[in-house]
C-alpha cells in the first residue's frame, strides 16, 4: 500500500478526517517558457509547409523578431522539416518546438528531431511528463475552466488556449478572474488583424502562421512586436 493510502487508513482508524496529501510525482513545472519567450509577444506556427517553405518562413519570422517557432508534426515530411528548422535555429541561437504532440511516439520523434519544447492541442499530463523527462518544456492545450484548473494544480502555468478564434478574447478575460496565475498562449485562426485583440484581452503570446507569408501583414506584425518590446521596458 502507498504511503498516501497508509495515511488515509491511519486517520480513519483514529476517527479523524482523511488528510489530503499531494503526490509530488504529479507536480510539473513549465515556467521555463517565460525565459524562452522573453519579451516576444508573437510565436510562429508553421503547419504542413514542407522543408523548404518551413525554413524560408522560419527565417522570415526570425528576421522579423519572432524568436520562437513551432512546427506541428503529423507526417514524415513534418518531422524532416522540424529537423532542418531546428538545426537552422540552433545556428542562430533560436529554440524550435514540435506541435500537435499527442502521443509518446510524438514525444520521442520531437526529441530526436531536435525540438526544444512540445505543444499539445489538449491537456494530457502523461504527454507533459514524458516531454519533460525527455528534456523538453511542454505546453498543454486548454479550452475550459476545468482544464485550466487541473493544469495549474499540476504545476503547469503556461497554457495553450485552443482554438483561440472560437474561444474569443472574452474567454481570456473570463479566465483571468479565477486563474490570475495562468499564462496563456493563444493559437488557432489568428493573424495580424485579430492578434492585437487577444493581446489586449490578456494573452501573453499570440501564435500566427499564414500571416508570415502575406507581405501586407508583415508591417502589422512588426508593429505588434514593437508594442510588446516597448511594454516590457
Amino acid at each position: 500500500m502507498s504511503s498516501v493510502a497508509d495515511a488515509v487508513v491511519a486517520d480513519a482508524a483514529k476517527g479523524r478526517q482523511p488528510r489530503m496529501r499531494r503526490d509530488e510525482r504529479n507536480i510539473m513545472d513549465n515556467s521555463g517558457f517565460e525565459e524562452l519567450f522573453g519579451s516576444t509577444r508573437l510565436m510562429a506556427i508553421l503547419r504542413g509547409l514542407g522543408v523548404e517553405r518551413s525554413l524560408a518562413v522560419s527565417t522570415t519570422a526570425w528576421d522579423l523578431g519572432i524568436d520562437v517557432v513551432e512546427l506541428p508534426i503529423q507526417t514524415a515530411d513534418d518531422l524532416e522539416a522540424l529537423r532542418v528548422v531546428a538545426a537552422a535555429g540552433r545556428e542562430r541561437g533560436k529554440v524550435v518546438g514540435a506541435g500537435t504532440v499527442v502521443s509518446h511516439e510524438h514525444v520521442g520523434q520531437a526529441a530526436s528531431a531536435g525540438a526544444g519544447f512540445t505543444v499539445s492541442p489538449g491537456l494530457d499530463l502523461e504527454i507533459v511528463r514524458a516531454s519533460h523527462d525527455a528534456g523538453m518544456l511542454s505546453m498543454p492545450g486548454v479550452a475550459t475552466a476545468s482544464e485550466v484548473q487541473l493544469a495549474l494544480t499540476s504545476g503547469l502555468t503556461w497554457l495553450k488556449a485552443f482554438p483561440a478564434s472560437l474561444l474569443g478574447p472574452e474567454w481570456l478575460q473570463a479566465m483571468r478572474g479565477p486563474f490570475p496565475q495562468a499564462t496563456f498562449v493563444t493559437t488557432g485562426g489568428l493573424n495580424a488583424q485579430n492578434a492585437g485583440d487577444f493581446l489586449a484581452a490578456g494573452a501573453r503570446v499570440v501564435a500566427v502562421g499564414s500571416a508570415l507569408e502575406d507581405p501586407a501583414q508583415l508591417p502589422l506584425l512588426a508593429a505588434l512586436l514593437e508594442q510588446g518590446s516597448t511594454a516590457s521596458r
